[in-house]
């Protein structure tokens, strides 16, 4: 199991108005940019994404992200390979994506 605190931040969107972010928004954007034959299938699948689904909901409440191992690592799979690199000029994206690679399993 991982625990990683979730951390807001504020951004402006292309409109000028504040919203707050936080790793959880990140993990849905890389989630949900990802082409659908890129996707993994299967019920198994399906399960892990409905875990992740779930853990998101209860961390926005709790400010704690807490994920099974097999979700980390999927998760984390999806980071190392799928994050843009010009996300690293933003300081608070590269201090949460940091956070999220160097939690330890409990």
């Amino acid at each position: 199991m991982r625990k990683i605190k979730v951390d807001y931040w504020e951004v402006k969107n292309n409109e000028g108005t504040e919203m707050k972010e936080n790793i959880i928004s990140v993990l849905s954007v890389l989630l949900s940019n990802k082409k659908p034959e890129e996707l993994p299938k299967g019920i198994e699948n399906f399960r892990i994404f409905n875990r992740i689904a779930t853990s998101f909901d209860k961390a926005e409440k709790t400010n704690e992200l807490i994920l099974e191992e097999q979700d980390y690592l999927f998760l984390k799979q999806i980071v190392e390979k799928d994050i843009p690199a010009m996300w690293a000029l933003n300081p608070n994206i590269k201090k949460a994506i940091d956070e999220f690679l160097n939690v330890i399993e409990e």
